[in-house]
């Protein structure tokens, strides 16, 4: 199915929440299947050329650099409990000279660790396998022949290991509200995120990467309740939004991009089912913007050069990700 099929009108629960059937309708109005081969496996990564990289490059004017990853310990945000995900483990594994090397190896001792680390847990990447609905990934592929117990056969997190390497626009959203952060349940619209990049002077082009501030990680990090878990982030209607402005991907600061809890009766996350099964776009969650976001509002300059590789794991449907800006 191509893009521009299916403008039917879209049946909503009531206003700003969609059911199903439109989550479908809207699905197919915005579809990027076959836009770049029946094959592909990028989605809007296509959309990254190697102008938008050279472009992006030419962000970077006083040579600083920021990570936008939230220390990957135990103090994340996951209850196994609640959400059937863990904080990640770290563990020594050789040191105070558990390895016998002064005797046999010429004097020197060692230290070495393991990390435990689900690919969801930390900031991370979704692979486009991550999420379906009626059966279908991405591109059209079953999920029978797609995703196995091996893991995902198609669509696999493999596909992004050379890395995204595009100019990166902040929409600070809390900063434009005049607050610290966003509270729980708080929905950010396509008028909102015109009025935010506007105010910065940002005029998003094809290939950008949007970089989403709520304000919601950093504070619960700090035990700071988000709400059980209804963090703010972009409503559904975004996707029209994305999808108009070629933007190839979107990462935020908060557990699943979008708004939770907000769509009462329909489905719980109808911007992730629209954007990673039928836009193709990539997703990053978790992120931490408090450092880029301050350096952005002292020299009012909302672009960057962003560049995060997930880890090269055959089938695997996520990655944990260092992204970096450099502006």
């Amino acid at each position: 199915m191509g893009a521009g099929e299916g403008r039917d009108a879209m049946p909503v629960t009531e206003a700003n929440q969609i059911d199903l059937d439109g989550v479908r309708a809207l699905g197919r109005e915005l579809s990027n299947w076959g836009r770049w081969g029946e094959d592909d496996e990028r989605g809007t990564l296509n959309l990254v050329t190697p102008a938008c990289v050279s472009a992006a490059a030419a962000a970077v004017r006083r040579g600083v650099s920021f990570s936008l990853a939230m220390p990957a310990d135990e103090n994340g945000p996951h209850d196994p409990r609640t959400s059937g995900r863990f904080n990640p483990i770290h563990s020594m594994t050789r040191y105070r000279g558990d390895m016998p090397h002064g005797r046999f190896m010429g004097g020197f001792s060692s230290s070495e660790d393991m990390l435990i680390i689900g690919t969801h847990s930390s900031t991370h990447f979704d692979a486009l396998a991550h999420l379906w609905y009626d059966d279908l990934l991405y591109n059209g592929f079953h999920h029978d022949a797609a995703v196995t117990a091996r893991g995902a056969e198609r669509c696999s997190i493999q596909n992004l290991a050379g890395g995204v390497v595009a100019r990166g626009i902040l929409a600070d959203v809390p900063r434009h509200r005049g607050l610290d952060h966003l509270p729980p349940g708080t929905g950010v619209g396509p008028d909102e995120l015109d009025a935010v990049l506007g105010a910065a002077g940002v005029v998003p082009r094809e290939g950008d990467v949007l970089l989403l501030r709520t304000g919601t990680y950093p504070r619960q990090r700090r035990g700071f309740d988000v709400g059980e878990g209804r963090s703010p982030g972009l409503t559904w209607e975004c996707a029209r939004w994305i999808r108009d402005r070629g933007i190839a991907a979107v990462c935020a600061d908060n557990l699943a991009v979008e708004v939770l809890g907000a769509n009462g009766d329909g489905p719980m996350i109808p911007f992730h089912m629209l954007a990673i099964r039928d836009m193709g776009l990539l997703l990053g969650e978790m992120f931490d913007f408090e450092d880029l976001a301050a350096d952005c509002a002292a020299d009012g300059v909302h672009t960057c050069m962003f560049t995060a590789s997930p880890l090269n794991v055959p089938y695997a449907v996520g990655s944990p990700v260092n992204p970096i800006a450099v502006k």
